[in-house]
């Protein structure tokens, strides 16, 4: 009787759920993340974790590299998640985590420790130091991170939703939607359907520049590709869908008829990874980004999504 009686209160708190805050790109800013949770209204529960009577988190992912925090956002995030009080998608630099950490075989790592990726990692591994068990233990844990959510009303994902991306991966994870080391290394070899899926959903559709044009990324690496707007409709000029600003020469080119797009009739989507700046605000009237650079100044956004939702309103971000 004790038994069904927990069961019941479990069922009753889950029927109770009034919708989800969606919290954007963390890159390692503990103290930021705690201050977000406690406006929203969320507090620590006596089993230590963050609760809120009526909402659950859902973290877009990278939780890594850029802040100095991490130990505190892995107690809070891996806490929450771990207690049923918030949902959690895998990010790129968790993706590239796992590479940087995984041995080639060769004597080398499936993401080469090369000036740009050693500086990228650098604040996590002041914290997390390469071979240590600890470092371990969160590696592992990145492993139980599903690639994206796809539920009646929501999908997560960390860069783009991408139909028939999701149906492949579904079939390689066997559904879980969760890597393995075997999928990491197979997705960290250029070439492989794999690379480019696992591509696509955390890092975004990128698409190849006309000759001699480039641009510099946040890092200040030269880029001959870029990712685009892959919500925009068909055809449209690479001019007005490219990410990168200031690239000349692209207005006569479309984007390629692969660009997946995102129909008016989906399920409202959420993603980070963009570097957004300035007033939140939906991309379209069912997707948004919280990703709103809290590694270059900016903040830590969150959308207040409500079960049922379809329309995405400004008003919601907070």
């Amino acid at each position: 009787l004790q038994f069904l009686y927990f069961i019941g209160k479990l069922t009753h708190k889950e029927m109770t759920l009034k919708g989800y805050d969606i919290i954007g790109d963390i890159h390692g800013y503990g103290t930021a993340l705690v201050t977000l949770l406690e406006a929203l209204g969320y507090s620590k529960g006596a089993a230590g974790h963050y609760v809120h009577p009526e909402r659950k988190v859902i973290f877009l992912g990278d939780f890594v590299d850029r802040g100095t925090e991490h130990g505190l956002v892995f107690e809070v995030v891996r806490g929450m998640v771990a207690a049923g009080t918030a949902r959690a998608v895998m990010g790129n630099h968790e993706f590239n985590a796992l590479a940087f950490h995984m041995s080639d075989g060769d004597g080398g790592y499936m993401r080469k420790h090369n000036e740009g990726n050693v500086k990228q990692h650098k604040t996590f591994l002041e914290e997390f130091p390469l071979g240590g068990d600890a470092t371990r233990e969160v590696l592992d844990w990145f492993y139980t991170l599903p690639l994206w959510i796809d539920e009646e009303g929501l999908r997560v994902v960390h860069a783009a939703w991408h139909p028939e991306v999701v149906g492949y991966l579904t079939e390689r994870t066997g559904g879980s939607r969760c890597l393995t080391p075997e999928l990491v290394k197979e997705a960290s070899t250029k070439g492989t359907r794999m690379y480019h899926a696992v591509e696509t959903l955390l890092k975004g559709v990128e698409v190849d520049l006309p000759p001699g044009s480039s641009f510099a990324d946040p890092d200040g690496t030269i880029r001959t590709c870029s990712r685009i707007k892959w919500w925009v409709p068909p055809g449209t000029p690479l001019s007005e869908a490219v990410m990168a600003e200031g690239i000349p020469g692209l207005e006569s080119t479309p984007v390629p008829p692969s660009t997946p797009s995102y129909p008016p009739t989906a399920p409202p989507c959420f993603v980070g990874h963009y570097w957004f700046t300035g007033t939140p605000t939906p991309i379209l009237p069912n997707l948004a980004c919280t990703d709103y650079a809290v590694a270059k100044g900016g903040k830590l956004v969150c959308y207040r999504f409500d079960l049922g939702d379809t329309a995405l309103t400004a008003e919601k971000f907070f």
